[in-house]
This record gives structure tokens, sequence and C-alpha cells, in this order.
């Protein structure tokens, strides 16, 4: 069985991390839906990197906090920061893609 991620995060947010990356952050809502996320490694490199359409390379590990039930994954800047045509310098609309994620439920 699947849900939507908005069902199961309190929060999906990205924001600037430097000139060359943006940080993603999840976090869920109940201990044993993130216990089965990181179990599984239903969140990685390879279902970002497709999810963004990007090389799996420009996706780091993802980086499983769990005091807090958070998930945060860095995505290398396709531009850098602030320069001619890049179009989110706060990188505060890059979390948008992540809305359509369905994720295995206990």
């Amino acid at each position: 069985m699947t849900a939507p991620l908005t069902e199961l995060a309190d929060v999906i947010r990205s924001k600037n991390a430097g000139p060359y990356e943006i940080t993603i952050d999840i976090i869920f809502t109940a201990q044993d839906q993130y216990d089965l996320v990181k179990r599984q490694r239903a969140i990685n490199r390879d279902m970002v990197a497709e999810l963004y359409r990007m090389p799996v390379d420009d996706v780091s590990e993802p980086i499983f906090y769990d005091p807090a039930r958070a998930v945060k994954i860095n995505l290398r800047r396709p531009l850098v920061s602030g320069n001619v045509g890049e179009r989110d310098v706060y990188g505060a609309q890059q979390h948008g893609p992540l809305l359509t994620v369905r994720l295995p439920t206990p």
C-alpha cells in the first residue's frame, strides 16, 4: 500500500544551501512511517535524480536524522545561485516535484 508523501510528512521544503547546492528536508509525521522509509531506502539518490531529471551524481546520499524523523538531500544547482538565468536564488520552490511522490506505508 502507498500514500502521497504530502499525507505522510509534516514538512517538505527546499532551501538555499550555498551558491552550488539546494537542500531538501522531509520531516515525517509518524515514527513508524519514517522507520519504514529509512529501512526500505524508499527515498534514495536514484529516485530523486529521476524525479528531478538530473544525473544521479548531482544528488547526495540521503541523510536520515532519527531524532527529528527527517531526511535531508542535497541537489547540485544547475546554475550557480544568483547567476544569469538562475530563477530561484533562495531555493524555496524546488521541493515541488516531491509533492507527487507516493511512498509505501506500514
